[in-house]
């Protein structure tokens, strides 16, 4: 599962991970991303920009938009099987800017998980893979949601959790993004775990473990026995 995430860096420095990318220059820094709020998005729909959806997917035929609290991941293995995301994965997908996660581990002795952050060795942004959908409210408004796909995880994050958020390599964006219907077998093999060695991670303070925290005290390392 990832539940948490950042995007900690300024407009500049997406337009340089991203040349192709619209960026909005008034994008903020973002320590301690939670479900149910803003994500920066890229979605297919060939304008190639960020827009920003709410994280965690309502489909378009669900009656109650609480569904959304329990969408904020999409298991990559069956995505084109599940109801709720089998038309996103053929029809609305999209990237999910980032440049690191978070995960949770329990250390013997302490009653207290330690949270991990977890980044490229590079430090620079990447693009994790996600779904996109457009919910019509009842007042006639149009909510647009997302979630993160998820992966098995590669032996760093193994140490940490049993999923990881997938990471997309570059040269897959192109397919990812494309307007056209996809079945499964055209993006199946996309589902896989970023590779290891072009990972880190470091403990952090429980400062993350609450969302109204929004600092970057979130990333900062810290001392642990693990």
């Amino acid at each position: 599962m990832c539940g948490r995430f950042t995007l900690t860096v300024d407009a500049n420095s997406i337009q340089t991970a991203f040349p192709w990318l619209g960026v909005p220059p008034q994008i903020q820094p973002r320590y301690n991303i939670a479900p149910s709020q803003p994500i920066a998005v890229v979605p297919n729909d060939g304008a190639n920009k960020i827009d920003f959806f709410i994280w965690g997917l309502i489909p378009f035929w669900s009656k109650d938009p609480k569904i959304g609290s329990r969408m904020i991941n999409a298991r990559g293995e069956t995505i084109g099987e599940k109801p709720s995301f089998k038309a996103a994965y053929k029809y609305r997908r999209c990237l999910i800017l980032a440049d690191g996660f978070y995960e949770w581990v329990k250390t013997a002795g302490q009653k207290t998980k330690t949270p991990h952050y977890i980044q490229l060795e590079s430090q620079q942004p990447f693009a994790l893979a996600g779904l996109w959908e457009t919910w019509l409210a009842p007042d006639g408004s149009e909510v647009k949601t997302a979630t993160i796909i998820t992966t098995e995880p590669n032996p760093l994050v193994a140490k940490l959790h049993n999923r990881m958020p997938l990471i997309l390599p570059e040269d897959s964006y192109d397919l990812w993004l494309s307007t056209e219907p996809k079945m499964p077998k055209e993006l199946d093999h996309l589902i896989a775990p970023f590779p290891a060695e072009e990972m880190m991670h470091f403990p952090v303070s429980t400062t993350v473990n609450s969302p109204a925290n929004e600092s970057p005290a979130c990333i900062l390392p810290v001392q642990t026995l693990l």
